[in-house]
């Protein structure tokens, strides 16, 4: 169980306005295939639920070269690194029909206690993980967010029902959403994220306010999310025409 994989048909559902997979539903697929390997390791949700523990991001970055299409099957692959002190690196392939690769994400994973909310080290958590030095990753650790220079919008969101997980948080694949939401229809409809970097810097809970400040500077964007003077999250990358 050095790697996991799964096969899968994309559906209206996973897919835009424009029939291609939408960004959200490539990271609820890296969110999925995850819990799967790490249940099969002994280390899932449900197994760390009776330690009081749960599994969160702290940066994903996904470099898509093609979006796949309503009705293909692909695969998506996935494997862990070596922990990093306390961050659990782990990455993905994304490849289609023909076992062409079109897309690629890394991720760092951390753990969390449910009741102080507060990250705590690997412990022993690292040990059920199999030694994985010798799988080359297909990339570089997640990158952090960088600033852009243009003119800036700032909208308030407060997060709804539809927003929240299992963890009493927004879930990470909803950022993505927000992102494509801020962007507006008329650039989605032409443009789809080449790449997108998502670092998670706070929890954003039930009640909580988030101002969005959305910087464009001509492919490249960035937004970022406020909870009062408190940076909760960044998402930054480059836009290519569909």
């Amino acid at each position: 169980m050095k790697s996991y994989q799964e096969n899968i048909l994309l559906r209206t559902c996973d897919c835009d306005v424009s029939g291609q997979w939408r960004p959200s539903a490539v990271l609820t697929a890296m969110q999925e295939l995850s819990g799967t390997h790490c249940a099969l390791l002994g280390c899932g949700r449900d197994d760390l639920l009776k330690r009081g523990i749960v599994w969160i991001l702290a940066r994903s970055e996904v470099q898509m070269d093609r979006y796949p299409n309503i009705g293909e099957t692909i695969t998506v692959q996935t494997f862990h690194k070596p922990v990093r002190l306390r961050f659990f690196p782990r990455y993905y392939i994304f490849k289609d029909s023909a076992g062409d690769v079109i897309g690629k994400a890394g991720t760092l994973w951390l753990l969390m206690d449910i009741h102080t909310r507060q990250t705590i080290p690997a412990g022993d958590i690292a040990a059920l993980l199999p030694d994985n030095s010798e799988l080359a990753a297909p990339m570089a650790l997640p990158a952090t967010v960088g600033q852009l220079q243009g003119e800036e919008t700032v909208t308030r969101y407060d997060p709804v029902y539809t927003d929240l997980d299992v963890n009493g948080h927004v879930n990470n694949t909803r950022y993505a959403d927000w992102l494509c939401n801020a962007l507006g229809i008329d650039t989605m409809a032409h443009y789809i994220p080449e790449s997108l970097i998502l670092n998670y810097n706070a929890e954003v809970r039930p009640g909580q306010h988030v101002e969005l400040h959305l910087t464009r500077q001509g492919l490249q964007y960035r937004l970022a999310g406020y909870h009062g003077e408190k940076l909760a999250f960044e998402i930054g990358g480059r836009l290519k025409e569909r």
